[in-house]
């Protein structure tokens, strides 16, 4: 699954690329890192997705147990997504699924996309600055947050920390295999397939597509998250020179539902 940027974002990323680029020149980003802690009660798997393109880190995918955090250093100019897998389980040969977030029933994701729905931290990095922003546009499935670290500029939190399952609309609901506990949160796009949630064909404009109750829902309880296609203007964060905490679970701790 190609990673597809917001609009207004895409925007914003040609207008800084043409203002920079010259021919000879050759990049002097200094490579950064991104920092992924895990502070649920329980393990995480974090799915890695590239931009197309862009190379794959840490073979997509790995385990990281409750309390721990992994360090990735991260090519120049480097674009794509995490997110975060629970329930998973895998044989030796690490096929297997997860009950959330799961990129193909692999513990290596290898440039694959979780299937939604699942909470995203999405990255650009550029020479002088970077974009980035957390995103439940493709639904919800853990708390997560990214937070940058030693950068320039504004240089704002971005997050969901709330457990959206626990408030989650029934038609969005996506419960365990035993029914008993909701484990994800749709996004109405993933519930209902409709062009007024998905913002596409009529609707596929900021002009023509804004919030829904649905898309409120998410914004009222994530402010500081994408909660539908155009909710741009208060969901991108940027930031110069930083690298970046994602942390799952910030909280530590989530109603019992996983």
């Amino acid at each position: 699954m190609e990673i597809m940027l917001r609009p207004i974002l895409t925007l914003f990323l040609t207008i800084f690329l043409i203002s920079h680029i010259s021919v000879s020149k050759v990049s002097s980003a200094s490579a950064a890192t991104i920092t992924l802690c895990n502070k649920c009660p329980h393990p995480v798997w974090p799915g890695i997705q590239p931009s197309s393109g862009k190379p794959i880190l840490a073979q997509g995918g790995f385990h990281l147990p409750p309390n721990k955090a992994q360090t990735l250093q991260l090519p120049p100019l480097w674009s794509g997504r995490f997110w975060g897998r629970h329930g998973c389980a895998f044989d030796a040969a690490g096929r297997g699924r997860c009950d959330t977030g799961d990129c193909g029933g692999a513990l290596f994701c290898n440039g694959l996309g979780g299937t939604p729905p699942a909470t995203l931290a999405e990255f650009t990095f550029g020479d002088d600055q970077d974009f980035y922003d957390v995103s439940l546009v493709d639904g919800y499935n853990l708390p997560l947050s990214i937070t940058p670290l030693k950068g320039s500029g504004k240089c704002s939190y971005a997050g969901c920390v709330r457990d959206l399952n626990a408030m989650c609309p029934v038609g969005l609901q996506v419960r365990s295999r035993d029914q008993r506990h909701v484990v994800a949160c749709k996004s109405a796009c993933s519930a209902f397939n409709s062009p007024r949630y998905c913002c596409t064909g009529p609707y596929g404009s900021p002009q023509a597509c804004g919030p829904t109750a649905y898309s409120r829902i998410f914004k009222v309880a994530c402010p500081k998250a994408y909660s539908y296609a155009y909710d741009d203007p208060t969901s991108i964060s940027t930031c110069s020179k930083a690298s970046y905490l994602v942390t799952f679970c910030p909280h530590g701790s989530l109603s019992n539902n996983n």
